[in-house]
């Protein structure tokens, strides 16, 4: 058993993190192209054990 230790992506702060509007799968993710019931990046992680590869945070207009 390999020991993966959790980076704990914020999908909230990737360009392709989403809110659906089905009550019962509410995130999704542009990129991979899934909805779910919880985070798009820790279902990856249960599916590959791995992070997600395609993160990309999101850039805030200064104000």
């Amino acid at each position: 058993m390999t020991n993966t230790k959790r980076i704990n992506i914020n999908c909230r702060e990737c360009v392709y993190y989403y809110v659906t509007w089905d009550t019962t799968n509410p995130y999704g993710c542009k990129a991979m192209g899934f909805k779910g019931k919880i985070m798009p990046s820790t279902t990856v992680f249960n599916a590959t054990g791995k992070e997600c590869l395609l993160f990309e945070k999101k850039i805030k207009p200064k104000r």
